[in-house]
């Protein structure tokens, strides 16, 4: 475990104590597994981090917290992580707590963690649920700032919402949609990890509301609580196509994208437009097999750096009124996906 890093800063970046700090570098024994690996992960976090890292200017411990799959997470990871470079004269070290699957109570479980620890800001992804209503406002109570990404927790005492506008990005996949299959009489299908995100229930009520209006007479499905995963998505999808003959257009609200695919393969059906939500590694394989007719895409990193500068402002380190602007919405088709997206030649 050789790193260049003090204890104090693998202490601060860990949110453990100096002394566990000593026992787990010097191998002392009775410290547990889970322990060692939170003090790797955290000097692995520094190594990351360490070009970004001055002497001078001030030093801001920001927490994302997530709940999404791992091909999400980790888009959003890598975004914030390019951006931290950038986000001068201030130095943000991140801390970074992903889950693919998990409850309110363990999110509420990891923002009590981030309170009692400390922290100056925290991003968020997670359900609108009471138990973390009450746990956003708790840390807000302790002066730290949170800030909800892509999918919000309105009721809450959060500072800003980073994202997109769902429910007009809903309108928009129906607007799609319903342009490239004027002579359907098919049903669309609608997939979600879970409706328990505001912003996930937002495009799909925008999804519903235009597409009523669009492609009057057309049933929509929808299939829910299914996390976002490739596994549990292929048996959801399956069921519902076998529930209905007539589903040939699709619109993922929450991923799951290659199962979804699958599901219709192996049903012997033709998915006749598909539109679904960011440009990540698995999508972006899929818009240029043609598999997908269009990702409705917004730029991570303009995200991150706009939740990073709210933080900034919530501490007066930066001049301006905190609040929320809608990201910008990119229809993305395999005839102009962003460069940074390309395969390298």
């Amino acid at each position: 475990m050789a790193h260049p890093y003090r204890m104090r800063e693998i202490a601060q970046q860990s949110g453990l104590s100096l002394a566990t700090i000593d026992r787990v570098l010097n191998r002392r024994p009775g410290v547990r597994a889970g322990t060692v690996a939170e003090v790797e992960q955290a000097i692995a976090e520094l190594d990351r981090q360490a070009s970004q890292v001055r002497v001078a200017g001030r030093t801001f411990l920001v927490d994302l917290v997530m709940q999404a799959p791992a091909r999400f997470s980790s888009a959003v990871r890598s975004a914030l992580e390019a951006e931290l470079p950038h986000l001068r004269p201030a130095v943000i070290r991140a801390r970074f707590h992903l889950q693919e699957a998990s409850s309110p109570d363990q999110v509420v479980r990891t923002l009590a963690t981030i309170a009692r620890r400390g922290s100056q800001g925290v991003v968020l992804k997670a359900p609108d649920h009471p138990a973390v209503v009450a746990a956003v406002d708790d840390l807000v109570q302790a002066g730290i700032p949170v800030v909800t990404l892509v999918t919000d927790v309105p009721s809450s005492r959060r500072i800003a919402y980073v994202g997109i506008d769902n429910r007009a990005a809903g309108a928009t996949a129906a607007y799609l949609l319903s342009q490239w299959t004027p002579d359907g009489h098919g049903a669309a299908l609608t997939t979600l990890s879970s409706a328990a995100f505001r912003g996930e229930d937002d495009r799909g009520a925008g999804f519903r509301d235009a597409w009523a209006e669009l492609a009057p007479g057309r049933r929509v499905h929808e299939v829910a609580e299914t996390d976002g995963l490739d596994e549990t998505m292929l048996d959801s999808v399956a069921a519902a196509l076998e529930a209905d003959a007539t589903i040939d257009t699709v619109y993922s609200i929450g991923g799951g994208n290659v199962a979804t695919l699958e599901a219709f393969r192996r049903a012997g059906r033709t998915c006749r437009a598909f539109v679904a939500h960011d440009l990540d590694a698995d999508n972006a394989g899929l818009l240029r097999s043609r598999r997908l007719s269009a990702v409705l895409h917004h730029d991570l990193r303009d995200d991150m750096r706009r939740a990073c500068r709210v933080v900034m402002q919530a501490h007066g380190a930066l001049p301006g009124p905190v609040h929320s602007l809608p990201s910008h919405i990119q229809v993305v088709t395999p005839y102009n996906e962003p460069s940074a997206f390309l395969p390298h030649r």
